[in-house]
């Protein structure tokens, strides 16, 4: 077993001005996003400019950033917003929905939809492979925050961790194995399945199929929010229970997309 180590989560503090782990992380993801967009855009027929690939992380940013925050607050902390709506802006303290931040870059690729005149789903398949690292960055902000304590494993599990603040037991440590499966696999997955040209939706419904099934399974090693439990069925937490939709989506979409493949 593993002593979760005491980290500051201020990465850097210079008189009143304190830069957090967790804000660090956020800007390491949509760092790796323009280079590896960059990248993809500068490939034969790619259809994408430099300056379109500026503005897409950009849209992207703002929609994450505003969906994740206020998504965490109406999905799993409601009640203490009512409280104290303070609480909202707090973002350094952690708590950012993925469920929540999807639905805030889906409103913004439509305006950049629209501002370009690109297909949406053209949009979608070039952006969300580009997508798992800043995941894979998110997640570990989680680990530096102490963020996600996973459900209690067994006493011999070599990489079980204790979190003293916790309590004394051995936990799974969630936060890293979503880190593995929702940034490094989903990444690997949809990098190679995007490097050749994909009928339009299937590589936004992989993503949707694959994230839905990781977030799902890594799910049963995350101890459920304290104040929610679980949701449904006695087993099924919230993260769950909005992974769900996506995988029916994503199923749906490559269905569509190869459908509509054959008949062309």
């Amino acid at each position: 077993m593993i002593v979760y180590p005491e980290i500051d989560p201020v990465a850097i503090s210079l008189g009143p001005v304190t830069i957090h782990w967790y804000g660090l992380m956020y800007l390491t993801g949509f760092a790796l996003m323009w280079i590896l967009g960059s990248y993809r855009a500068r490939q034969p027929g790619s259809g994408w400019s430099k300056q379109q690939v500026e503005d897409l992380v950009f849209y992207g940013a703002v929609g994450l950033i505003l969906g994740a925050r206020i998504g965490y607050i109406l999905f799993y902390n409601f009640s203490a917003f009512l409280d104290n709506p303070a609480i909202l802006f707090k973002v350094w303290e952690g708590g950012m929905s993925f469920h929540g931040g999807a639905l805030g870059v889906m409103t913004a690729l439509i305006l950049f939809a629209r501002k370009y005149k690109k297909q949406y789903f053209d949009i979608t398949d070039f952006l969300l492979p580009l997508a798992p690292p800043g995941l894979f960055a998110g997640r570990v902000g989680n680990f530096i925050n102490a963020e996600l304590p996973g459900r209690v494993a067994d006493a011999d599990l070599p990489w079980a961790f204790i979190y003293p603040h916790v309590d004394q037991l051995p936990r799974h440590p969630s936060s890293l194995y979503q880190a593995l499966t929702e940034g490094l696999l989903l990444f690997l997955i949809l990098w190679f399945f995007s490097s050749a040209k994909k009928p339009r939706m299937a590589v936004s419904g992989l993503f949707l199929l694959c994230y839905g099934s990781f977030r799902f399974t890594t799910e049963f090693f995350r101890e459920p929010d304290a104040h929610m439990g679980f949701v449904a069925f006695d087993w099924m937490s919230q993260g769950q229970a909005l992974s769900t939709p996506m995988i029916i989506a994503g199923i749906g979409l490559l269905i569509l997309a190869y459908k509509k493949q054959a008949k062309r």
